[in-house]
């Protein structure tokens, strides 16, 4: 955020708050735990492309809701 750029209100209240959520501890642990580059390499060559049809959903996207699903 630059300084010509007004802070929002959810930025104001982000940066005001004193504790951390449940949700906020779980997510940076699970990003701590996995070795997510290692395994988006992994699924990269099994994951459905681009090309007719729907669009896939982007691999990290879909491989951090499954993981959170899973734990």
């Amino acid at each position: 955020m630059t300084e010509a750029t007004p802070a929002t209100f959810a930025e104001l209240e982000h940066r005001a708050k004193k504790r951390k959520t449940r949700r906020e501890k779980f997510l940076e642990r699970m990003d701590g735990l996995v070795p997510w580059k290692e395994l988006e390499e992994a699924v990269r060559p099994h994951y459905p492309k681009a090309g007719r049809g729907r669009r896939p959903h982007p691999l990290s996207s879909m491989l951090r809701v499954h993981c959170a699903q899973l734990f």
